[in-house]
């Protein structure tokens, strides 16, 4: 399968700093890798609902935001959560993102987990402060998702940034860039079962 990576863009405001900092690094991307983005705030999902124990799980119609995005995320096989660091975690919209995995776990034609076993999780976040640790439970979200489905994860790329453009003057976050997408990105593991 050729590589298609699909961008999930998390944050409330178009052309943030977060999607700046995503697009640098995908221009670092080969031209035959196909890229898909999806801006959130524009095609937002509904609020998730845990139905689990009490429906039967149906694939949402194609045509809704959360048909296109279950598609988007079926066709990828790199998924990027670009989503700034919103109180030490992923944004609103990337967990309600995520959240739909839970859905979607549960339309028995899918199997969902056995489709986004050894696909690749990767993570871009603008953060106001200067510590990267901060963003460890941004990191942990992603890490443990990907974990828990059987994929591997590339890690997350962080970049400096409050104001409007003040990624771009984050010069080790742009050296980071050209590289992310080209790194090894293993097999995801819980924090408890690395040695």
């Amino acid at each position: 399968m050729s590589r298609r990576f699909l961008f999930v863009l998390g944050s409330a405001r178009a052309e943030g700093n977060t999607e700046s900092l995503a697009r640098k690094a995908a221009e670092q991307l080969p031209g035959d890798v196909e890229q898909d983005w999806i801006h959130l705030a524009e095609n937002p999902l509904a609020d998730f609902v845990d139905l689990r124990h009490d429906s039967d799980h149906v694939r949402p119609a194609a045509d809704t935001p959360a048909g296109r995005a279950l598609d988007a995320t079926l066709a990828a096989t790199d998924i990027v959560i670009a989503s700034p660091l919103y109180w030490y975690s992923v944004s609103g919209l990337a967990k309600t993102y995520l959240d739909h995995w839970s859905a979607w776990l549960r339309i028995p034609e899918i199997d969902f987990r056995a489709a986004m076993a050894g696909r690749t999780l990767w993570g871009v976040a603008a953060l106001a402060a200067v510590e990267p640790s901060v963003a460890d439970p941004y990191v942990g979200t992603l890490n443990n998702s990907a974990a828990y489905l059987g994929m591997r994860f590339g890690g997350v790329l962080l970049g400096n940034g409050s104001g409007r453009g003040d990624v771009l003057r984050d010069t080790a976050a742009l050296a980071r860039a050209k590289t992310f997408f080209a790194q090894d990105a293993p097999l995801a593991r819980f924090p408890h079962e690395v040695a």
